[in-house]
């Protein structure tokens, strides 16, 4: 009698052990980016956890994507993402250098973009603008790459 109590026991606190382990993995999340103009290069994707973190431009994820997928200006990645809300920005950077260039007067040379928003105006968005949740599995997110 006292074995199959401690059995039972144990079995109900490794299976809330495994249940709370599980829910705190990453969830799919799939990003199409379109208007992407060139083949050349390597997407670079950019996630940030605040706004405190985008404005000191304090990257909590980055991740580096070859250009394999490309179709007609468009190209779809995975990644997973914990549950939380993020903001995501994509870099088009056609010569591989890791970074944004940007001309003589501080315009970027290369495409960029930013989560489920499309920046219209000359000015940086704030996070708020391109801010995301991740909740469940199978998240969808689109990008539309911006070329000055």
């Amino acid at each position: 009698m006292i074995q199959t109590k401690i059995s039972s026991t144990v079995c109900l606190t490794v299976s809330t052990v495994l249940l709370c382990l599980c829910s705190s993995y990453g969830q799919n999340t799939n990003i199409k980016i379109s208007g992407i103009r060139s083949e050349k290069g390597q997407i670079i994707l950019n996630v940030f956890k605040n706004s405190k973190d985008y404005e000191q431009e304090k990257v909590s994820k980055k991740l580096i994507f070859e250009k394999k997928t490309f179709d007609n200006g468009i190209m779809s990645i995975n990644c997973d993402l914990d549950p939380g809300s993020y903001g995501i920005t994509i870099i088009d950077d056609e010569n591989k250098n890791g970074e944004l260039d940007k001309n003589f007067i501080g315009m970027p040379k290369e495409g960029f973009g930013f989560s489920n928003f499309f920046m219209e105006k000359m000015k940086k968005p704030v996070f708020d603008d391109f801010k995301i949740m991740i909740e469940n599995q199978n998240n969808k997110i689109t990008i539309k790459v911006k070329y000055m």
